[in-house]
């Protein structure tokens, strides 16, 4: 299965329509601090992060899933599953992650999506645990996965940037759909 519904939204695969809001969303700022270098990402860059969620897809059999909203069929962002390379601490395993636009921040929608996600690492795909890493400072995306009943195991520290991390887990025969 490639498409999720949810009360309000629907996890599906990326289309060529999305580029464009999806570079929009990382030209944002804001939306982009928590990610990587903090760097907001241009339109090229978006291309080739949909194309390699898409590719990891057909490797993996799972991906970031494109966030589009039932109503009015706008994207939202983006949600998934993906295999790190680092930190070592969580590289090769499987780890979630979102990101949404900011006008949509604050209305649950990312604990909506990455619910939807877990159920489906659990129920689709079999997996019996996902990882996730955040920035220490990024109290909103660790509000998200304390709802999501994953829990603060470890620290570590991004090789690339240097920024400090929490990692989190949960084992999902405990996952509570």
């Amino acid at each position: 299965m490639s498409e999720i519904r949810t009360p309000r939204l629907l996890l599906r695969r990326w289309l060529d329509d999305d580029l464009v809001p999806l570079s929009e969303i990382h030209a944002d700022p804001a939306v982009m601090q928590w990610i990587g270098d903090g760097s907001p990402r241009s339109l090229e860059e978006t291309a080739e992060d949909i194309e390699a969620w898409e590719e990891e897809w057909d490797e993996e059999g799972f991906g970031i899933f494109a966030v589009e909203l039932l109503g009015s069929g706008e994207l939202a962002g983006a949600v998934g599953l993906y295999v790190p390379g680092s930190p070592p601490e969580v590289a090769g395993q499987v780890a979630i992650a979102w990101r949404l636009g900011r006008v949509f921040w604050g209305q649950g929608y990312a604990s909506e999506a990455a619910q939807a996600t877990l159920e489906f690492a659990l129920q689709d795909r079999g997996l019996d645990r996902v990882v996730a890493v955040c920035r220490t400072s990024d109290t909103a995306s660790a509000n998200v996965l304390g709802k999501l009943g994953m829990r603060a195991e470890s620290t570590a520290q991004d090789p690339q940037t240097g920024h400090d991390l929490r990692v989190y887990g949960i084992d999902l025969t405990e996952f509570q759909a």
